[in-house]
């Protein structure tokens, strides 16, 4: 088996901002949410926005919220909260050709904040950290490419993340921050989302493979092998850097939930909110996000963690993970145009089952590229659903699911929206105010360069409470797009039915 654990040393109205239905939705649809809640909760979270910039200030006025309330919900005859994969009742899409056919960021945290800590099992093996932003990168990960050698042929390949690196080198924020360690994650570790085949497969080097039963490798246009048709896998790295992002980004998140290190950005591939319980798909192989959370589950009891996913494609993987599980509260933020979109999935029907009925929130944008989501519309989203939401739930720890792919430069196949890399700057300050500023940020899809080194520092810049440029006024006060409005209205009517019956 190659699943041990050794890792490599690498270094413009008046208002609350919940108008009579989103006060319906934070009263009603989160009376659940907030039944979860632990009574005996160490987590104080320390509000960190200025008036101008707070997405839940309720004297500030928003035009982007009056659009939103103005127009009356409209049911729409929407069936009963389900899964909706490509296979069911949507043509088939595929990862890198998604069409169908046919911020002055506010001030910081004080580091003199105290902060009751989590605490693990056994004690830290690590040498004392400093209290500041984590960072976890292994160059290892870039051995993971198709044999056939041309990265022009594969979206997801080793420059994007040797660019994120060496730019917060160039820039300096890295020795601003703490690299910790990287490690494979374990089997027992990945076997906590995925199926004992699952990782009997994709956890080992083909030339150590078995295993008999039908072969899920197929030969890719390029010449290369892969698990799909856009999926690609080498037999000597590809399963060592799966293990590795998946273990970065569990090292990390427990760190941050101890309170040994402040939050952090982990610098992975493959990415892995794609993979499912037993499937790889759409350059994903493990759920590194998902397995990071259950891991914050099993070995440190943390009661509350909130995902945050805004990759442009929705996160179907992470969503069957806890999609009944009300002690995660899963958030998307994606491209869904009635599902024509990759991966398929992520209505805003698809609110949660069982128990987890109301933890799931797909804010799922139609209406394609006429025009592209941009900024306005998604602080419209975060002040009228993501914010609100999130803090009735109050999480203990914040995981971020950062895809980049919603950047400006993508092209339409891959995102083709037009979010500046600074508001994501903005956002990740944002989702600082919750959980005692514990968040944890991890690269997921994103492959224009540019675009994700930008967003990268914008981060990063964040997370270590750097001044940077503000959002300017206008934007601040910009209405969003129809589509965008008619987008959020869908959601909080469908929040605030499935989650209230």
């Amino acid at each position: 088996m190659d699943l041990e654990e050794t890792g490599s040393a690498s270094g413009s109205g008046t208002g609350s901002l919940c108008g009579s239905e989103l006060s319906s939705l934070c009263e009603d649809g989160h009376r659940r949410r907030e039944s979860t809640a632990s009574t005996d909760s160490v987590y104080d979270t320390e509000s960190i926005t200025s008036s101008r910039e707070s997405l839940i200030e309720s004297s500030h006025s928003f035009s982007q919220r009056q659009v939103i309330l103005r127009s009356t919900f409209q049911p729409d005859a929407l069936g009963v909260p389900t899964l909706i994969w490509p296979h069911q009742s949507h043509q088939p899409v595929i990862r890198s050709r998604s069409l169908p056919p046919s911020t002055s960021l506010t001030p910081a945290l004080h580091a003199t904040t105290i902060i009751p800590s989590l605490s693990l099992s056994s004690p830290a093996t690590d040498a004392k950290l400093r209290f500041t932003t984590g960072l976890v990168y292994d160059a290892q990960m870039q051995k993971h490419q198709c044999i056939c050698g041309d990265n022009s042929r594969h979206a997801e390949h080793a420059g994007r993340i040797q660019s994120i690196w060496s730019r917060l080198q160039e820039r300096g924020l890295k020795g601003q921050c703490e690299t910790i360690r990287s490690r494979k994650a374990t089997r027992a570790e990945l076997l906590s989302v995925h199926s004992e085949n699952h990782v009997l497969i994709l956890g080992n080097n083909m030339d150590n493979h078995k295993l008999t039963g039908p072969q899920i490798f197929v030969v890719l246009p390029c010449g290369g092998v892969g698990v799909d048709i856009d999926t690609v896998w080498n037999e000597q790295h590809t399963a060592a850097a799966s293990q590795i992002a998946a273990g970065c980004i569990i090292d990390l998140a427990l760190k941050v939930a101890q309170r040994e290190l402040k939050n952090g950005f982990a610098v992975v591939r493959p990415p892995g909110h794609h993979a499912t319980c037993s499937s790889p798909l759409g350059f994903c192989y493990f759920n590194s996000v998902a397995i990071a959370a259950k891991q914050l589950q099993h070995k440190l009891n943390v009661s509350k963690i909130l995902i945050v996913d805004w990759d442009v494609h929705h996160g179907n993987g992470t969503q069957e993970a806890f999609y009944k599980d009300p002690s995660v509260l899963y958030i998307s933020l994606h491209r869904y145009d009635d599902g024509n979109f990759f991966p398929g999935s992520g209505h805003p029907s698809e609110v949660g089952a069982d128990a987890g009925k109301g933890f799931n929130v797909n804010v799922g944008w139609t209406g394609g590229l006429d025009p592209p989501m941009g900024d306005a519309e998604y602080l419209a989203a975060f002040r009228a659903v993501v914010m609100p939401i999130a803090h009735e739930f109050s999480p203990d720890v914040v995981l971020v699911s950062a895809g980049f792919d919603a950047v400006e430069g993508h092209p339409p196949s891959l995102g083709g929206y037009m979010v500046t890399a600074k508001l994501f700057g903005f956002l990740t300050r944002q989702l600082m105010s919750l959980a005692g500023g514990r968040v944890v940020l991890a690269l997921e899809g994103g492959h224009d360069l540019k675009a994700i080194c930008d967003a990268s520092e914008a981060c990063v810049s964040a997370l270590l409470g750097m001044e940077v440029e503000p959002l300017s006024q206008s934007l601040l006060d910009q209405k969003p797009c129809e589509n965008a409005v008619r987008s959020l209205q869908r959601i909080v009517q469908i929040q605030g039915e499935k989650t209230s019956s």
